[in-house]
């Protein structure tokens, strides 16, 4: 992280909980994270009035100003729509951030003007159908009624007005005059997610974890002219498919496609990525349950399966989470070919099929998973000698405990892929390499190479990695616990017994010295012995 992101974010997070006063931080970011997306939106709204001459700006007014004066009465409905055409959303100019400030400083803005900004935007997201499903309802976190912005509603809207403040000094600039306000965003996710205990760890991947996701799933890829598709069961906050596109080659175009069950989460996930400069065109999100109907794409209105495939996968779902497996769910194309349903207690092996199912045949696909998926019997057991046996497994990769926000569990990495030409697995052991930090562990770059190194060059390597054959599987029952595969135990050098009598002689020699020498010193002081 640059030292201009740090200031920044620094001041910028200890200015926040100077605010938040009792609100959870898992709570407070919905106004921090909102307000900060109302203004890039209201921003990038005037580069496009002013880089497309949609307005005509004089000499010494402001960007605002122009476009209040020409975008008035019967004109304002043709300049939102020309507006939204283009950038998916309009915001009319006595809503746009800069209206805002000035309405604060100056001490004109009355509560319900709060609640008029975002009705006034949900309305003008109606106007590009294409668009409307990415903007629609995007700001329905923030709370206007919450009582622990202030009783009254007075004191609510001053709370805001603050919050608004907060956000209007961060300079989205750095000192190079490069635009910083994805890096901003995406430090304070993380900075929220790590206050916000077992809650953070529904929304975000620590960034060392992405990055190893994201570098394994694009190992194979050369710089392309046709859109790479990534996807994300889970995506949370949508860093982990933000990730993989940082390590595409420069210049691929792409698509992120994500789906999320909590709507809190995929509002956030909609903001990040166009916090991140994604266009709408090139994220298709869905607010939805992952497991039950399928999705993106799958049985037509005929019946005829027709799901739509990817060029990488990635996630990080709940773990052993609950779901219904229902028997019916046998004849979902994504769990029939393997004859058993994940457990109802525990859906890690279901979320593992789905993913398995809409990675394209050249793709790769890599999901972080507790432990137990590798050793875990009856169906679980069933469903991981399938998977083996159709040659898909491709890596096992362990990882540290004390990583992730909200649970101290280790974790796991499995690799997967449609089309492999080795009948090998490989095993990589990075349990004990990492970085001590405060309340959690941290992986460093160094502890990342390594990982990444190792799984390109697919090599054994001793108490680290190793390259199991299809027999050497077999010989273990499909059992994937790591240690059967990597042997980390270190032997203890051989006791001299020898040397410890002596040693111990000479400690005994040494004491009974002591002791002549106290006794000594209390008879010249006159203690009886």
């Amino acid at each position: 992280m640059s030292n201009d992101i740090q200031t920044i974010t620094s001041k910028l997070w200890a200015m926040a909980n100077e605010l938040r006063g009792t609100m959870d931080a898992s709570e407070y970011k919905n106004y921090i994270l909102a307000f900060m997306f109302y203004r890039y939106l209201s921003e990038h709204q005037e580069q496009y009035l002013v880089g497309n001459n949609v307005i005509d700006v004089e000499e010494g007014q402001s960007i605002n100003d122009a476009y209040k004066e020409q975008a008035v009465d019967a004109e304002l409905n043709d300049y939102l729509e020309d507006i939204s055409a283009s950038l998916g959303y309009a915001i009319a100019p006595n809503d746009t951030w800069e209206s805002l400030v000035n309405k604060i400083n100056d001490s004109q803005v009355i509560p319900s003007d709060y609640q008029t900004i975002f009705d006034n935007f949900n309305k003008n997201a109606e106007l590009n159908k294409e668009a409307a499903k990415d903007f629609r309802g995007v700001f329905n976190d923030i709370n206007l009624g919450d009582s622990r912005l202030g009783n009254s509603t007075n004191e609510r809207a001053k709370s805001l007005n603050n919050i608004v403040k907060l956000v209007d000094e961060i300079e989205y600039k750095g000192d190079d005059g490069k635009d910083i306000l994805g890096e901003i965003y995406e430090y304070l996710i993380g900075q929220f997610a790590a206050n916000a205990g077992k809650k953070g760890g529904e929304f975000y991947t620590p960034h060392q974890v992405s990055k190893i996701l994201a570098k394994i799933v694009t190992s194979d890829v050369k710089k392309l002219d046709e859109f790479f598709n990534i996807y994300d069961p889970t995506m949370g906050s949508g860093s982990l498919l933000l990730t993989v596109g940082q390590e595409l080659p420069k210049g691929t175009p792409m698509k992120y496609f994500g789906q999320e069950l909590n709507t809190t989460t995929y509002n956030l996930a909609r903001m990040n990525l166009m916090m991140h400069n994604v266009s709408y065109n090139n994220m298709i999100l869905n607010n939805a349950d992952t497991l039950e109907s399928d999705w993106p794409d799958g049985p037509d209105e005929k019946g005829i399966d027709r799901p739509r495939s990817f060029d990488a996968v990635v996630a990080n779902p709940p773990y052993s989470a609950k779901w219904d497996n229902d028997e019916t769910k046998l004849k979902d194309p994504r769990f029939s070919d393997y004859g058993k349903l994940a457990p109802a207690s525990k859906a890690d092996y279901a979320f593992i099929l789905h993913s398995i199912y809409h990675l394209n045949n050249d793709g790769t696909m890599a999901i972080v998973l507790p432990h137990g998926v590798l050793f875990r019997g009856a169906a679980e057991g069933k469903i991981r000698q399938t998977l083996i046996e159709k040659n898909y497994l491709d890596a096992v990769i362990g990882l540290p405990a004390n990583l992730f926000y909200g649970t101290s569990i280790p974790t796991i990495i499995l690799v997967l892929k449609k089309n492999r030409k080795n009948k090998d697995i490989l095993f990589i052991d990075a349990s004990n390499d990492f970085e001590k930090c405060k309340n959690q562990n941290n992986l460093t770059d160094e502890n990342v190479d390594k990982i990444i190194s190792t799984f390109k060059e697919r090599k054994d390597i001793d108490k680290y990695a190793h390259v199991a054959s299809i027999e050497e599987i077999r010989e273990n029952d499909f059992n994937l616990n790591i240690p059967r595969y990597v042997d980390t135990f270190e032997e203890e050098e051989p006791i001299d017994l020898e040397e410890v009598n002596r040693q111990l002689e000479q400690d005994n020699k040494e004491i009974a010295e002591l002791e002549a020498e106290i006794n000594e010193q209390l008879k010249i002081l006159g203690v009886k012995l």
